[in-house]
């Protein structure tokens, strides 16, 4: 893997915030940078119908699944979970 400058940075603001969002264009290594910078996080995509439906339905219960944090890719589909 290509090591990108935005790793650094990424791990930077994880110390800082509680939520950090990786943001840019589909297929542009957003995935990947995050899995590589933050390899023992667990992972949850929200592609599949299910997981968003409970985001949605319940998104503190949906975090509360994840209590050390996660990377989850595809929030778009449930944005409350930002709030």
């Amino acid at each position: 893997m290509i090591t990108r400058d935005a790793a650094l940075r990424l791990a930077e603001l994880a110390r800082y915030y509680p939520v950090v969002s990786v943001t840019g264009p589909r297929q542009s290594g957003k995935t990947t940078l995050c899995r590589a910078t933050f390899p023992a996080m667990p992972y949850v995509s929200l592609e599949p119908l299910h997981v968003p439906e409970f985001a949605m339905a319940d998104p503190r219960g949906f975090l509360a699944t994840m209590p050390d944090g996660a990377i989850i890719n595809e929030v778009q589909r449930a944005p409350d979970l930002f709030s």
